[in-house]
């Protein structure tokens, strides 16, 4: 551990003479540049926590006010309407002051209360800018005079260079929809998929509801909006996640891939050494708020809200006691944690980040890591399946958590994983695309989803999985944050790894060669049998789960997002058309489908969510043998690029009714519309994972350096997962999920039916290909 190496260079003798001191100047010089870099760390912090507080404004533009009311006085304008002499009347301790001074005095305290409540006024003024989403529904490549003008105005407040939070004051908050639109959009949802009779028993119970409690649920629900910043966003992560008790493995966490076709080196300890100096890169920067903020249009910001615990977090499993009757998990997030907890062969090992001040470089990393993999210790009893306690049941996990885990050495251990930047499992095993073998992609992707259901520790924001052939992945934990915040970072670092750290000629890290950092050291645990006992029960639950999942990816090389724009239609739109053909040519039934879509245009917005199965989407697809299929088409795109529009505007279906449900639960209010609502099973559920959120690397120029994207496991048990990612013009690519132990699924035959229906929807647009491109990505 640290505290040993340094006590090596602090050393004392007692003698009759006096205490003798012997100091190492490394050590010492080590401590000086630690406490130098923590001051400039958090001076950087400080500047960019005041430039990101008085935005869109400057500190400099107060010294403007200030200098302007100065100048006020001595031209004997007074623009504060006697404010200032009225200050100058009410200063404590006046009388021990001049005149003069008094004056001056008092234009300061005025000038910087004019300068708060302009920068107030700026900032409400922008929040009333983009709280107008009127140019979310107007036609892709047509632009309103209204909407220029709009943008023109919205760039104007903005301000220049704005950091991560520059926005966050500004961002208006989620609205809460009326119950009257909210219930109309359900039933039209619903209609495609009820006969006569269970339309008629299901608009009964809404119309019931809406005249009976619906009222009194809302005006909780507006009050909710009012007194927090977002009224949707703490109950999804509490009730969603948080208070689930099944296992996260597969059920919640998911995956993201590495590039698809490249690999930098085959090096496993130098490619883990560049990813995880790149990762901290942007843990500096997001410490800082460096990162610029995403925004739509190149204008209309995102909130970042959920990128603050991307790093130093972990989902804490949660157990019923008397004081807290209700089961639920919490998420720890920590600040400036320096070390990495790495998992190698069964064996935990604790590798510090930092030395001198500063992170250690890609090749010291490398050292290190080579140093983990050379190690040939044998684990210790319990060791080897120890983090399978975070890919069971919650409940186990939690009661093992406090009886094995709360004292000595067992603690020590825990509290240095749970504390750690992230988890680095350094795994045995090749995996990655490769085009010579047909399953390739499918070990891969669930060797990254569950792995051996030992190997990562779910619990993690994110575990980085290093492979002995180069590749990497992530598995992210799903409470905190949602798949495009870890997608950002995945950008971020595999551009850095590839365009700017890179490798020498025989594959290692770049730079020199540090053999004098002390060895990763390992965690140490006295792991009773008892506790093995539970350790293997839930290795085996676990086991259970990784062993029914049935993962297909596909590429779909055809034709990608470059074409389907020609045919003047949303790439979204043709897609998940494309999933609901192939839903009905798998099962002879439509079904309740789930798409996700961001609300991060609002303050703390996290998701919701767009039926994909509509009345227009069941028509297009019944006709499909029939004449006039474009027509029905070219509707059912364009009403499910309208319900995605509502649904990034606050306007979805899903959200509203799960609050409305929470606010009924709370008040002992009885719903069975609500009850109904919330019990229907989503046997389709989907999820479009973007690309290209930084731009970092120009995928025209390079088109080889593209990721897979990523995917989860099935949300039902008879039904189907679909990730899917639009990369580039040219491809696009489905994470297809299900279980074996369904008679009714395959994803395989699935995927078939995706391609199918892809290039027949296709096919109604070929007298339309040369047409003029429509830039549209929604």
């Amino acid at each position: 551990m640290a505290e040993a190496h340094q006590a090596v260079g602090f050393q004392f003798t007692v003698r009759p003479d006096g205490v003798d001191l012997k100091l190492s100047q490394e050590v010492i010089k080590t401590i000086y540049l630690s406490g130098v870099t923590a001051w400039k760390k958090r001076a950087i912090q400080f500047k960019n926590g005041v430039l990101a507080g008085v935005y869109p404004a400057s500190p400099s533009s107060w010294l403007i006010v200030v200098i302007a009311m100065m100048s006020s006085l001595y031209i004997r304008i007074d623009p504060s309407l006697g404010m200032i002499e009225a200050l100058q009347e009410n200063l404590p301790h006046r009388d021990y002051l001049s005149v003069q001074s008094r004056a001056v005095l008092s234009a300061i305290l005025f000038a910087t209360g004019l300068w708060l409540f302009l920068i107030y006024l700026l900032r409400y003024m922008l929040k009333a800018l983009l709280s107008y989403h009127g140019w979310i529904f107007e036609s892709h490549g047509k632009m309103s005079r209204s909407t220029k003008v709009w943008l023109s105005l919205v760039k104007m407040f903005s301000g220049r260079r704005p950091l991560l939070y520059s926005f966050q004051a500004s961002l208006p908050r989620l609205p809460v929809p009326s119950v009257d639109d909210t219930i109309h959009r359900y039933l039209e949802s619903v209609h495609p998929l009820l006969n006569s009779d269970q339309y008629d028993q299901m608009e009964r119970l809404a119309n019931d509801f809406k005249d009976s409690k619906a009222a009194q649920l809302q005006r909780y629900l507006i009050l909710k909006s009012w007194w927090g910043t977002n009224y949707v966003s703490d109950w999804w992560e509490e009730y969603i996640y948080l208070r689930g008790r099944s296992p996260i493995m597969v059920n919640s966490n998911f995956y993201i891939m590495d590039l698809l076709y490249i690999t930098p080196t085959h090096r496993q300890a130098a490619r883990a050494g560049n990813v995880v100096h790149a990762m901290l890169q942007y843990r500096r920067k997001l410490e800082r708020g460096e990162h610029a903020p995403l925004r739509a249009l190149g204008t209309v910001p995102m909130c970042s809200t959920q990128m603050e615990r991307i790093f130093n977090t972990t989902r804490i499993p949660g157990i019923e006691t008397g004081k807290q009757p209700l089961c639920t998990d919490i998420v720890q997030h920590l600040t400036d944690r320096k070390h990495l907890v790495v998992y190698h062969k069964g064996r935990f090992f604790l590798l510090w980040l930092y030395t001198g001040g500063r992170h250690l470089l890609p090749s010291e990393l490398e050292t290190q890591f080579q140093r983990i993999l050379n190690d040939t210790s044998e684990p210790q009893p319990g060791e080897l399946k120890l983090a399978a306690l975070t890919a069971g049941h919650r409940v186990p996990w939690a009661q093992s958590r406090i009886k094995y885990f709360g004292q000595g050495v067992n603690k020590v251990s825990l509290d240095a994983i749970e504390s750690a930047a992230f988890f680095l499992t350094l795994d045995d095993e090749p995996q990655g695309y490769d085009p010579a073998k047909a399953k390739s992609l499918d070990s891969y992707a669930k060797s990254l989803l569950h792995g051996k259901c030992y190997d990562r520790w779910f619990d993690k924001s994110f575990t980085l999985i290093s492979y002995p052939n180069g590749k990497v992945g992530v598995n992210a934990e799903h409470s905190w944050a949602d798949a495009p915040i870890v997608g950002h970072m995945w950008e971020y670092v595999l551009a850095t790894d590839c365009f700017h750290l890179g490798y020498t000629e025989e594959g290692h890290c770049k730079g020199d060669v540090n053999k004098g950092l002390p060895h990763p050291s390992r965690l140490q645990w006295q792991i009773p049998n008892e506790c093995q006992e539970v350790i293997e029960t839930s290795y085996l639950s676990a086991k259970l789960i990784a062993d029914d999942v049935d993962f297909h990816g596909y590429l779909f090389h055809e034709f990608g997002k470059g074409l389907i724009k020609k045919c003047r239609c949303s790439p979204d739109a043709f897609i998940q058309l494309a999933l609901q053909l192939a839903q009905f040519r798998d099962q002879g039934v439509f079904c309740l489908t789930y798409e996700s879509s961001m609300t991060r245009m609002f303050r703390d917005g996290r998701t919701e969510t767009v039926r994909s199965c509509t009345t227009e989407a069941v028509a297009f697809v019944r006709a499909m043998e029939d004449e006039g299929r474009l027509a029905l088409f070219r509707k059912a795109a364009e009403k499910h690029q309208n319900m995605y529009r509502l649904a990034m505007t606050g306007s979805g279906i899903d959200r509203h009714l799960f609050c409305l449900y929470l606010v009924s639960k709370y008040l002992g209010v009885d719903s069975p519309f609500l009850k109904k609502v919330l019990s229907e099973p989503w046997r389709l559920s989907t999820s479009q994972t973007p690309q290209q959120q930084l731009n970092l690397v120009d995928i025209n120029k390079f088109p080889k350096y593209v990721s897979a994207g990523g995917g989860f496991g099935p949300v039902a048990d008879d039904g189907y997962g679909v990730s899917y990612i639009i990369v580039g013009e040219n491809l696009i690519t489905f994470h297809i999920s299900s279980k074996f132990s369904s008679p009714d699924t395959n994803s395989c035959r699935f995927g078939q039916h995706i391609c199918d229906a892809m290039l027949d929807i296709q096919a109604l647009f070929k007298p339309e290909n040369d047409k003029t491109t429509v830039d549209s990505d929604f």
